[in-house]
């Protein structure tokens, strides 16, 4: 893919950014993947299927199907996925594939270009069928540029992602804890300020925002569907105040708790 000229990426009618339904499941078909898929996660969680091989998926998560595979996939109803995918095929030989399946560490640059991808193919403006040719290879050279990181680099790099991850799973699963940064930080084996740091970079939000917000969207979701009323629900997440849980509540949805209950 490297070597491939611009000219030679060919998309498919299959392009999109999208949140999915909370019924969403990707079913297993019969034939296999016809061409090439770029699959990002931009958040949520859920478990993609590659070959009868199961991936636990986050954001980040960045699959690039090819012609043969089989797929399936499923999330986290309550934490939808929120992807982009982009069908695609290459009309010359190809002697460099990017690996199937990686976190994407950097994922500011990556989601720009992805972002402007889909913008360019649902707006159409002036040159966009050269541009999105030249964006694909971008995106494609990129891929292939982690690959080729030495592999104690890229050995750290992964799991010091994965460890981010995994504590950012653990916030949103246990919004009701009364989580530390220092023992957040020993969790992941790292000091609180590298760990602040690495978060914040990674996740794209502080730990303490990320903290709140986790807090806020299981609210939300009790307040909708288990029949709690607002103090229930502020006891349930830790809050002793209920008037401090009201005013954080309003700031992070617009509205006030008593309005969605």
């Amino acid at each position: 893919m490297l070597t491939a000229s611009p000219e030679s990426y060919v998309w498919k009618p299959f392009i999109a950014k999208i949140t999915c339904e909370p019924n969403w499941k990707w079913q297993k078909r019969e034939l296999p993947m016809a061409n090439y898929d770029l699959f990002y996660v931009w958040s949520g969680e859920g478990e993609v299927v590659l070959n009868d091989v199961p991936y636990q998926v986050g954001k980040g998560s960045c699959f690039l199907f090819r012609p043969g595979d089989h797929t399936s996939a499923t999330h986290n109803p309550q934490k939808p996925l929120t992807l982009t995918y982009i069908h695609f095929d290459i009309d010359e030989e190809v002697h460099s594939v990017p690996e199937p399946y990686r976190v994407v560490i950097e994922t500011i640059d990556f989601e720009h270009l992805l972002s402007r991808f889909v913008r360019l193919y649902l707006t159409k403006p002036y040159g966009y069928e050269v541009e999105l040719q030249l964006v694909l290879k971008q995106l494609m050279i990129s891929l292939l540029r982690a690959d080729q990181e030495e592999p104690g680099e890229r050995s750290t790099s992964q799991q010091l992602a994965v460890s981010i991850y995994e504590i950012a799973n653990y916030i949103h699963q246990n919004p009701g804890i009364a989580h530390r940064i220092e023992d957040l930080a020993k969790r992941a084996q790292l000091s609180p300020r590298y760990f602040s740091v690495k978060f914040k970079e990674m996740i794209g939000v502080s730990v303490q925002s990320y903290i709140i917000r986790s807090r806020i969207e299981r609210a939300e979701h009790l307040l909708h569907h288990a029949g709690m009323n607002v103090t229930e629900v502020a006891d349930a997440l830790g809050y002793r105040d209920i008037f401090f849980f009201s005013r954080q509540f309003k700031q992070y949805t617009g509205r006030s708790p008593s309005e969605i209950r």
